[in-house]
């Protein structure tokens, strides 16, 4: 049976949820709690990684800095981390994570542009970070793309690769075949971070494990983007029902789970709503929602065709122009684009 490292997310992208409103409070109660728990590694920070706080995708209600220096005074054993996209987060950026204790660095990009993240894993190593190259959306490619995105990132000097099923589109034998791939492709361990919008976060997990990851992903009470991530306290009890070793104490994350809670109460955890259903059927990235509703009101088409149609175009994150595009289409009977 595996050895699994928990990597728990509901302090970064939970933030999504919560409109990047956590405050230093939340942070500090929750990575306490989490840490009691047994969990091995905390990532904290704006939903968008550093430097995602913007008019654009959301201002967060307390800076990086804050939030980082508060999970980092209250933990006593786990490692406190944070996600960077290249062009939100920069070098300085990563010298502010250091210095307020962060330990590990999760350098993400989508799953094809694996050679942007190369400066950023080198800084973050020269700065003593425990370093992590980031696929997201891997179920926008191949197994094969996969492997050779992994093979540059063990070559910038990653310590890990974590593939991001970001859309939740994926199902379990798709899901192994990737793990699999870049299982052989490359030494360094792998890591697997789910979303839950088809209802097989779980399941996913279990079917990556089987192939060789040791680095998992969760938040608690399942709070994340678009449907949600693998809920921390179902997939660590599920991971020890399988028979892997996990660190975290059953009882001890279901309190952490408790506690986060009734920080953030009264927002209602994520659901697997039909808006959800639909983007992971289609692969499209769950921030897409809003974007798709506006333009179908405004352009008068079906919001679940608009969503279908920005499916086949396969838009990746920061495409809004398509989606305005393909209502605009739809809406005259335009089958495809030209």
């Amino acid at each position: 049976m595996a050895k699994i490292t928990f990597v728990d997310v509901t302090l970064r992208d939970g933030n999504h949820t919560y409109r990047h409103q956590f405050t230093p409070e939340i942070v500090a109660a929750t990575a306490a709690a989490l840490d009691r728990a047994g969990v091995d590694i905390i990532e904290v920070g704006h939903g968008d990684g550093l430097g995602g706080s913007s008019l654009h995708v959301g201002r967060a209600a307390a800076s990086d800095e804050e939030l980082l220096r508060a999970a980092c005074r209250v933990v006593k054993r786990a490692r406190i981390a944070i996600l960077l996209v290249p062009g939100f987060g920069l070098f300085n950026d990563l010298e502010m994570a250091a210095d307020a204790g962060v330990k590990v660095a999760r350098v993400a990009t989508h799953c094809t542009e694996a050679d942007i993240t190369e400066q950023h894993l080198r800084r973050a190593k020269d700065l003593g970070m425990f370093t992590v190259g980031y696929l997201i959306s891997a179920g926008m490619a191949s197994p094969e793309q996969l492997a050779e995105e992994a093979r540059k990132l063990e070559s910038y000097g990653a310590d890990y690769v974590n593939l991001a099923e970001s859309q939740g589109h994926l199902v379990p034998t798709e899901v192994a075949a990737r793990v699999r791939a870049v299982r052989g492709a490359v030494k360094i361990p792998i890591g697997f971070h789910p979303h839950n919008n088809l209802g097989l976060a779980i399941g996913n997990i279990l079917a990556a494990v089987e192939e060789g990851a040791s680095f998992i992903d969760g938040s608690l009470k399942g709070f994340g983007g678009g449907a949600g991530n693998a809920q921390t306290e179902v997939a660590i009890t599920a991971l020890k029902r399988a028979g892997h070793e996990v660190g975290a104490d059953i009882f001890g994350i279901m309190d952490a789970a408790d506690v986060f809670s009734k920080q953030v109460a009264p927002q209602p955890m994520p659901v697997i709503d039909n808006d959800s259903i639909l983007m992971g059927y289609a692969n499209v990235y769950g921030g897409y929602i809003h974007p798709v509703k506006h333009a179908a009101e405004r352009y008068g088409c079906d919001p679940r065709k608009l969503v279908l149609r920005l499916g086949e175009r396969k838009v990746v994150a920061a495409q809004e122009d398509v989606v305005i595009e393909e209502a605009q289409r739809l809406a005259h009977g335009i089958r495809k684009a030209a």
